[in-house]
């Protein structure tokens, strides 16, 4: 294909999907070895197109891409606000974005398996003339955990995928195994250990599914 055709392409690409664009770009320029292949990884296993959540914030298609773009964008104006931008280096930078990104990678599942399938409940009750009973996807809860994949928390699964390509420091993956915060049983560990990093992602977290993308309640992410 020429250059210009190609141009052309990625222009159009970027037109019609902005969210998938922007974190591409956003991930290159990071520098991090392996990028590439991760970002080819990420839209293999269906990255931007996999719901964020069963029921709760960002569950239509593009999702969890939504989502982890505005924990990025909130994590990068609370790290200015909390550090200072005159104190943020490069490597904070790149950091705090890898973090917010990736946080949720997870949740596209694993194997050759998604993480959420389609939560389909019954349709009605069998009649005489249409004794085969009939589901739908349910409307409330669209999606469900995947009974096929073994129930390995979303948060270490990121970090095992992201890792398959690039290096991970050792902030980045406790800001990424903990984000979730106390909200989560398991996390019990994070508790008098935070980090600023872990402590940025974990509100942008926060405020991007419970304000952002409208769910208030407690808990739900899986």
């Amino acid at each position: 294909m020429a250059k210009k055709e190609e141009a052309a392409k990625a222009v159009q690409e970027a037109q019609e999907n902005p969210v998938k664009t922007e974190i591409i770009e956003t991930l290159k320029k990071t520098g991090r070895d392996g990028m590439d292949d991760l970002i080819a990884y990420m839209e293999e296993i269906g990255f931007f197109t996999a719901p964020a959540s069963g029921g709760n914030h960002s569950n239509g298609e593009g999702g969890l891409a939504e989502h982890s773009l505005n924990v990025s964008h909130m994590a990068e104006k609370l790290s200015v606000a909390l550090i200072g931008g005159a104190n943020i280096t490069d490597e904070i930078r790149n950091s705090v974005v890898i973090a917010a990104l990736l946080h949720d990678l997870g949740k596209c599942g694993d194997y050759g398996k998604q993480m959420y399938v389609p939560n389909m409940i019954k349709d009605g009750k069998p009649t005489q003339k249409a004794p085969e009973q009939k589901y739908k996807q349910s409307e409330a809860k669209p999606w469900k955990r995947n009974p096929d994949l073994l129930p390995l928390d979303h948060a270490t699964r990121s970090i095992k995928l992201a890792t398959l390509f690039i290096d991970l420091t050792e902030d980045e993956e406790f800001a990424i195994r903990y984000h979730d915060g106390l909200y989560e049983n398991a996390n019990y560990g994070v508790k008098g250990n935070e980090t600023q990093l872990y402590m940025i992602l974990h509100w942008a977290d926060m405020w991007s599914s419970r304000v952002l993308e409208g769910v208030t309640g407690e808990g739900g992410e899986e």
